[in-house]
């Protein structure tokens, strides 16, 4: 079956991933792919942080010791292959280097910030901009977005509850895009807002269903967007909706969805990986080969 249209088609890799003996799943609310396509899932799981190659072959697992089985909520690799996880129950963000080694950490592990306030409480997702400043959505205790130094500085906190420009129900994921706005899926709020690296409002997309996360392709202008209906969008840049499958109703059709779609990531080939959640214990990891 073909997902898509145009130059925006796809097809499954049926059971993609293959797991070692044993392994469960849980939910996957992030995926990732470093410059080599090796993907990393991170997963709500006994195994929180797996490494597969682009063909779906397991390589190891990171965090040992680190990442708790059931915090698992954003991932962003850099130029660099270093991979940030966000941890929602635990209120941190952990850096880890292309070896796996745990090099810095945000946050206060077990401690929450107070709602509206400093970071963090139940932080969501990451992304960094073109000068190394960390971005940082704190989404489900607080409605705030944080901006960091490189090295772990906090410089700027923005937004509190609302559905004003600025104001947040649930800043759920950020992006970077080329230019260095910042976007934040305001998810309950059915909307994108999109920053300058101050903070500042500049515009916003309305009527996007629930987007859980956007991915920006490097090469391409259109914007991606899992969304927690089922479903999956493809917009330009100047948000015409492009193409979208799935839909309000789960389906085990491969290439719908049974649950949220939620992790979102792009290799180098153009191939997209997506994890679900809202499957109570398991979930499904899926990839999407594009056709050219």
């Amino acid at each position: 079956m073909v997902f898509g249209t145009g130059k925006y088609r796809y097809t499954v890799a049926e059971n993609w991933d293959k797991t070692p003996d044993g392994w469960q799943w849980g939910w996957i609310p992030a995926v990732a792919t470093d410059s080599q396509d090796r993907v990393f899932v991170y997963s709500r799981s006994e195994n929180p942080l797996a490494v597969f190659d682009r063909d779906g072959n397991f390589l190891e697992t990171w965090g040992s010791g680190v990442l708790p089985p059931e915090a698992a909520h954003g991932i962003y690799i850099d130029d660099d292959d270093n991979v940030y996880c966000t941890d929602n129950d635990n209120h941190c963000v952990f850096k880890f280097n292309r070896n796996g080694e745990l090099t810095m950490t945000l946050g206060t592990p077990g401690t929450a910030a107070p709602a509206d306030g400093d970071p963090f409480n139940s932080p969501t997702d990451l992304a960094i901009a073109s000068t190394g400043e960390l971005f940082i959505s704190d989404g489900y205790g607080n409605a705030r977005v944080h901006k960091y130094s490189p090295d772990g500085e906090l410089l700027l906190s923005w937004g509190e509850r609302g559905t004003g420009p600025g104001q947040f129900a649930l800043s759920h994921c950020v992006r970077i895009d080329r230019e260095d706005r910042v976007w934040i899926c305001d998810r309950s709020n059915n909307r994108l807002q999109i920053f300058d690296t101050n903070g500042n409002y500049l515009t916003e997309w309305t009527d996007v269903p629930q987007p859980n996360t956007i991915f920006f392709d490097p090469n391409d202008d259109v914007v991606y967007v899992a969304g927690l209906d089922h479903e999956f969008l493809i917009y330009t840049s100047d948000g015409d909706l492009i193409t979208r499958w799935g839909g309000a109703e789960s389906s085990e059709v491969p290439g719908e969805f049974l649950g949220g779609a939620h992790g979102l990531w792009m290799d180098s080939h153009g191939d997209l990986y997506m994890g679900e959640v809202m499957l109570g214990e398991n979930a499904r990891m899926q990839k999407f080969i594009r056709q050219t």
